[in-house]
């Protein structure tokens, strides 16, 4: 059967970067494997088990050169993934062949190797965090002082700036980041742990030595580049680590999505826009539209990755006493095409942060068309000092802001409340003055500091620490 014949996934075809893919491919959980098996040997070799110099670097010399084929056609026979794996390795070291996975079980390699593999992923992610930060920041601080609508229940509300909404964009982001940092740091392999977490096997080998079965355990997690292994696990690392993992993606998708429900918005409005290229159709029947298929996307990659977190919770809560199969299949799913999709999403979040259209004309209407409204709490202060009935100008400036919203409402005409107002002799102000008052900069509060702010504080020292580690965006079709 050819390859278009066969079923392809979106995360592989259309989303998820090539570094990403790389880290869930079949080669490279089956070299992470192998390396395991080599650092077992290595470990138990030290340790003074029967396992000899020439047996380990043997298993070293092969440790990458993985013949997936061969391992398929063990499987086959013996319809067991980790065996045909060990026999393949056997095949290529024949010297070490007695020796390889010498009282280890199964999770031995798959938690283990998980583990790595979501080390390699989160570490690929936080890259894509800090890369986004700093585009939103970039933007944050360039419009900081630009005076836009306020919006709440998306009707208008008193006025923020554009800046100050990206902040809010931002800080959701660094947060994000901050949840992703600390899960790094408590990140903890298996180990060596044995069939139902007991190291019965390993007790065995060391001849009863319990303080060299402890040794191997920290050996092993040290070579794994960690300080130490879980304290307690049954045959498998507990699931609960899964569930903290995909949760921590499921944030990232929060995070995503309102920034991806906010540009939406902004575009119905012209205000903002994400990118758009020379030759890109908006529609295939209308072919003035300009749809906001990447925010759209990410909305809808957003919504897979909240669900998944859901299979970590289930996979948690149904695990029965040392160990039962139930989690495996759906692992293999969850976890790589949640962090494919948690990639394809930060992929495109940093195209569109990077990108952003901005139409300050069309901000600057909206705003104007409703700052009228905002702005009668400053008339009535005003009217009040020079010596109005508070309570009666109230009731004024209710019936004329009800008449006036009517008028635009209804009929489609400007809005005229600073007219009616100038003509209401209870107030004595002209229409001159009332004008002054509409400056849109006085009405964002600390909006402007708030972002300079944010920006020198709290939110820079966490982009201070973030680190792109060297990482570029993938060349995907976004």
């Amino acid at each position: 059967m050819q390859n278009h014949e066969r079923y392809e996934s979106p995360f592989s075809a259309r989303y998820a970067s090539p570094q990403m893919q790389r880290l869930f491919s079949r080669h490279y959980r089956a070299m992470m494997w192998r390396r395991l098996w080599v650092m077992l040997a290595r470990s138990q070799h030290e340790l003074g088990l029967p396992v000899t110099a020439a047996q380990v670097a043997e298993l070293e010399a092969q440790a990458d050169r993985v013949d997936l084929a061969l391992a398929d056609q063990y499987e086959k026979e013996l319809r067991h993934d980790v065996m045909a794996h060990v026999k393949a390795f056997a095949d290529a070291c024949p010297e070490a062949a007695p020796i390889i996975h010498l009282g280890a079980t199964s999770c031995y390699v798959t938690d283990n190797g998980d583990i790595l593999i979501i080390r390699d992923a989160l570490r690929l992610l936080r890259g894509r965090l800090a890369q986004t930060a700093r585009a939103l920041a970039a933007f944050a601080d360039r419009y900081k002082a630009l005076p836009a609508l306020g919006f709440t229940h998306f009707q208008p509300a008193q006025p923020t700036t554009v800046g100050k909404r990206a902040a809010l964009w931002l800080q959701d982001l660094l947060e994000d980041a901050r949840a992703l940092d600390t899960l790094l740091a408590d990140l903890r392999p298996l180990g060596s742990k044995g069939t139902t977490g007991t190291q019965a096997s390993f007790l065995a080998l060391f001849e009863g030595d319990e303080e060299k079965v402890r040794a191997l355990d920290v050996l092993i997690a040290q070579k794994m580049g960690f300080d130490s292994p879980v304290a307690l696990s049954s045959q498998t690392y507990s699931r609960k680590w899964d569930s903290r993992v995909l949760h921590l993606l499921s944030g990232i998708a929060q995070s995503a999505a309102k920034f991806a429900g906010d540009i939406r918005l902004l575009a119905h409005l012209k205000e903002i826009e994400e990118p758009f290229e020379a030759h890109q159709v908006g529609s295939s029947a209308m072919p003035y539209k300009r749809n906001p298929m990447r925010t759209e996307r990410m909305t809808a990659l957003s919504r897979f990755i909240i669900i998944n977190a859901l299979n970590a919770d289930q996979t948690a809560a149904s695990q029965w006493l040392e160990r039962t199969l139930d989690d495996s299949a759906n692992r293999r799913l969850s976890l790589a095409e949640g962090f494919l999709a948690a990639d394809g999403l930060l992929n495109l979040y940093l195209n569109v942060a990077k990108g952003l259209v901005v139409y300050p004309r069309m901000i600057e209407k909206h705003l104007l068309e409703e700052l009228p409204f905002m702005a009668t709490e400053n008339i009535l202060m005003r009217a009040v000092m020079r010596g109005g009935d508070r309570q009666q100008l109230h009731e004024r400036l209710r019936q004329h802001s009800i008449e006036a919203g009517r008028q635009v409402k209804e009929e489609g005409l400007p809005n005229d409340l600073l007219s009616r107002v100038a003509q209401d002799p209870a107030f004595g102000l002209s229409l001159e003055e009332l004008n002054s008052m509409l400056d849109p900069a006085l009405y964002t509060g600390c909006a402007q500091r708030q972002v300079s702010d944010y920006l020198a504080g709290e939110g820079g020292e966490i982009l201070a620490r973030l680190s792109d580690q060297g990482i570029e965006v993938a060349d995907i079709q976004l």
